[in-house]
């Protein structure tokens, strides 16, 4: 009997057990998925870093490794694996402006890659391992000729395999490109007997006769489980100089992956619990309700001398099956969710691995199975709480508790309030629960369409900013590392551009990048912290604002460039906002000033990428276009996720308030058919349901508004610290989130309104 009461009980309250089922789903699902996500990237890059031999460390130094510094480096205790690398950007023939990274390995045995086809690599063949990314894009097959220019020299080979690799798993050609393009860049590997010859002619030109055997290597790449500074200091004892060594969380692939894990960890502690915080908290109000509204039914239960253990088991098993129901679809939905971001379409076109596998952190299975128990717990004490007292108490209909006058009721102007106003107003404080879970389920919706169309908004602001008041140029030339500056100075002159020298440093304990600039045709520009243009002083440095909360502007400071034993004294003169790393920037004449040596690493011009020349000391060059359309693909992505925020946001408030709203219907089912009786019309009586969840909004939407905005000020400095972002909402964000927020707030008003019709007003005041 009683299984055939729980599905017509179920048939009763159809509308309100489908829409808890949804709100769990739609909670788990969200807080399932995005925490699979980061888990995902976590423990697939670091597979793929494993079976790559990702290095640990980097050790730089512009003149090159001799086999005698190879061999201290590998003896130093603590270093598992070390081999000498020559990693250059090289111009592919017959291909415009299509460049690969030329990746050369002393010894394989770091740093290695993944064949996905063709032959196994091995140091005695003569031929090339191109990534299989690029060869797709550019319709490359195995067997194909290709020919690499590095200075004018060139090196020829087929193509032996395709490949993966981990040093490669972002594929961009330097720090300006954001989203890898395989139609214009992608990566080779050749064996060391096949460069040496090419690289030695092309960097050391006739000195190489002096040592036909001598292959320039300028990096090595270092697997060891030691502390950087300790690493550091056991490399210049071994070598007698300082070099510059970067950890693998310096690497910009480790680092941009790592970063990615920690986005995904932030935005999983955020917006996803929120979202179940609002579907288990509105569960536990209908749960409540459902019950009480129940209380005649477990009156007659108990009357007929059912145990109440029997009755509580059998209410509580709704809120069970509902959160076992729930709990499993939301856990599929979650891996569906994680499945599409880290498909081909998403993370798929940012990193190039062989396998994606989706991986759930544990702690996501302790709170799903909470999130059972708990909703579980609430059925349970829901009917507890109804069994109190005799059978007699319990076939008393549920009575809404009793409310004292109301403050305003002592005043003059309550009389001038209308009937419906007032009828509102007492409704809303003797159902506070059902009120506050419903104004609460309005913040939250707000929140989150304030928070996905703001980010939205502050990309944009962010890539504009880019474009159109930092990047000034058309055109930026890249030099090869140890260029002549008068050459790189006349390329300048040439072009009529603005250039660069970039270098890294200590600066206090500050590992930064160290930016010196000539900027006299206004290619490029700087911001101040309000956003404001700023003119370079030639008296001091600049730093970024993440700098500024250690060092202020009057501070003197000593800047040790790597690679010298030379420290400088510098003062900080301003703030200016750095677009991507953590930078000290200065003028020439002040580089000058103080002493400081600099290379010239790039020129800034508005001359056309198709009108640069080939020269033997330029690496390359990039468009401003193009590296804006690698924004473009990561602003893709960025718009992906927030239109599943958006639509997820959406459907919890459309299910949030309906069943709210279907909870207010049946707790007001007396008074509604009384207003009926006495000669309300279903229109003014609509008027009245719908006039309530209107204020409820208006107050949401008003509370809403600032922690939407708080929200994602939260999320702007967790996720993209490293961007130095300001927050934007354009009027179009705070138009839509508050239109999206009443339109789906009145339509459900509406839907309820119209169940009027149905309310039989005999039947309904027949008990009392």
């Amino acid at each position: 009997m009683l299984i055939r009461k729980l599905f017509r009980t179920a048939k009763k309250y159809f509308a309100q057990f489908l829409s808890m089922i949804i709100m769990v789903t739609l909670g788990v699902g969200v807080f399932v998925g995005f925490n699979a996500e980061w888990k995902s990237i976590e423990v697939d890059v670091g597979e793929f870093f494993e079976q790559t031999k990702y290095a640990d460390f980097r050790v730089y130094s512009e003149k090159g490794f001799t086999s005698g510094d190879i061999e201290k480096i590998k003896g130093i205790e603590g270093v598992d694996e070390a081999s000498r690398v020559l990693s250059v950007n090289v111009s592919v023939d017959g291909q415009d402006n299509k460049r690969l990274g030329l990746f050369v390995l002393e010894d394989y045995v770091v740093s290695t890659m993944i064949v996905t086809s063709g032959e196994e690599y091995s140091p005695d063949k003569d031929g090339f391992w191109l990534s299989d990314r690029y060869a797709e894009a550019n319709g490359i097959k195995l067997g194909d000729e290709l020919t690499l220019s590095f200075r004018n020299q060139k090196l020829r080979g087929k193509v032996l395999g395709l490949a993966k690799s981990g040093e490669f798993m972002i594929c961009v050609a330097d720090e300006n490109q954001l989203m890898p393009d395989y139609n214009s860049f992608g990566f080779v590997y050749a064996p060391p007997s096949m460069a040496q010859k090419v690289v030695r002619d092309a960097v050391l030109g006739a000195l190489a006769f002096l040592n036909p055997n001598f292959t320039f290597y300028p990096q090595v790449n270092i697997i060891s489980s030691l502390e950087k500074e300790k690493l550091e200091s056991e490399i210049r004892n071994a070598v007698g100089k300082t070099l510059l060594v970067t950890s693998k969380e310096e690497h910009l692939v480790y680092a941009e992956a790592n970063g990615e894990a920690n986005e995904g960890k932030t935005m999983g502690a955020v917006l996803p619990v929120l979202f179940l915080l609002i579907g288990i908290l509105t569960m536990v109000t209908t749960m409540h309700r459902i019950t009480a509204n129940e209380k005649v039914q477990i009156g007659t239960l108990k009357a007929l001398g059912f145990k109440n253990s029997k009755i509580m088991l059998h209410y509580t098993s709704y809120a069970l099956t509902i959160g076992l129901v729930g709990a499993v679809l939301g856990t599929l939905a979650g891996y569906g969710l994680a499945k599409f971001i880290m498909g081909p379409f998403m993370m798929g076109t940012y990193f190039d691995m062989v396998n994606w596998g989706i991986t759930f952190p544990p702690f996501v299975w302790f709170a799903v199975v909470g999130v059972v128990l708990f909703l579980t717990l609430i059925g349970f004490l829901s009917v507890k709480n109804m069994l109190k007292g005799t059978a007699a108490d319990a076939l008393r209909p549920y009575a809404p508790k009793k409310v004292k006058p109301l403050a305003i009721e002592k005043t003059r102007l309550w009389d001038k309030l209308s009937f419906a106003t007032k009828w509102n107003l007492r409704d809303i404080m003797r159902h506070k629960s059902r009120s506050f879970m419903t104004l609460f389920g309005v913040v939250g919706c707000m929140i989150l369409l304030v928070g996905s169309f703001g980010m939205n908004d502050t990309m944009n602001g962010f890539l504009d900013m880019i474009d159109n008041k930092v990047n000034n140029y058309a055109t930026k030339i890249n030099f090869v590392e140890d260029v002549k500056n008068d050459l790189a100075l006349s390329t300048a002159e040439e072009y009529a551009g603005d250039w660069l020298a970039e270098s890294s440093g200590k600066f206090g304990e500050e590992t930064v990048a160290i930016d010196v600039y000539d900027v006299s045709h206004d290619k490029i520009r700087f911001l101040n912290e309000g956003g404001g243009y700023e003119k370079l002083s030639d008296d001091g440095v600049y730093i970024c604002i993440r700098l500024s909360d250690k060092y202020k502007v009057g501070d003197k400071v000593m800047l040790a460039p790597y690679g010298m034993e030379e420290t400088f004294e510098v003062e900080v003169k301003g703030v200016i906002r750095s677009v991507m790393t953590e930078n000290v920037t200065m003028t020439r004449a002040y580089a000058e000033k103080i002493g400081l040596p600099y290379t010239l690493s790039s020129v800034f011009t508005d001359v056309q990428s198709q009108d640069i020349k080939s020269a033997s000391h330029i690496s390359g060059w990039q468009a401003k276009s193009v590296i804006m359309d690698s924004y473009d693909e990561f602003m893709k992505i960025l718009v992906t996720m927030v239109f599943l925020l958006i639509v997820a946001a959406v459907i919890l408030g459309v299910v949030v308030l309906y069943n709210l709203g279907l909870m207010s219907y049946i707790e007001r089912y007396r008074e509604l058919s009384t207003l009926k009786v006495v000669g309300f019309k279903d229109r003014r009586i609509g008027k009245i349901l719908i006039s309530q969840n209107v204020w409820l909004t208006v107050v949401g939407v008003i509370i809403g508004l600032p922690a939407g905005i708080g929200t994602l000020k939260i999320l702007v400095d967790m996720l993209a610290s490293e961007y130095e972002m300001n927050i934007i909402l354009g009027p179009l964000t705070y138009v839509m989130s508050v239109v999206l927020t009443f339109v789906v707030s009145f339509v459900v008003g509406l839907f309820v309104a119209r169940k009027n019709k149905k309310i039989n007003m005999v039947e309904s005041l027949k008990a009392e």
